[in-house]
């Protein structure tokens, strides 16, 4: 991970999600991959996150737009890291 001011990639999570840790292996693959800094953001540190994505977690995030949800695709995320 790196500190947010150099994060490309965002990753919102919560504790005790396999979906959560299936998408974080997969982050920190391509962000190494492409040299790429990323960030994990916990949503139940704050109510509005918890609020907005809810059940949707783990909530992917590249350059402040949202790409997708539940699962992370790999091959798109290095491509849109490209």
């Amino acid at each position: 991970m790196t500190s947010p001011a150099e994060a490309r990639v965002v990753l919102y999570t919560r504790a005790a999600c396999h979906l959560c840790e299936d998408a974080r292996a997969v982050v920190v693959q391509v962000c190494a991959g492409a040299g790429a800094g990323w960030r994990e953001v916990d949503i139940d540190s704050a109510p509005a996150l918890r609020e907005k994505y809810g059940e949707y977690v783990p909530v992917l995030e590249v350059d402040g737009v949202q790409q997708g949800f539940w699962r992370v695709d790999g091959a798109r995320l290095a491509r849109l890291l490209a």
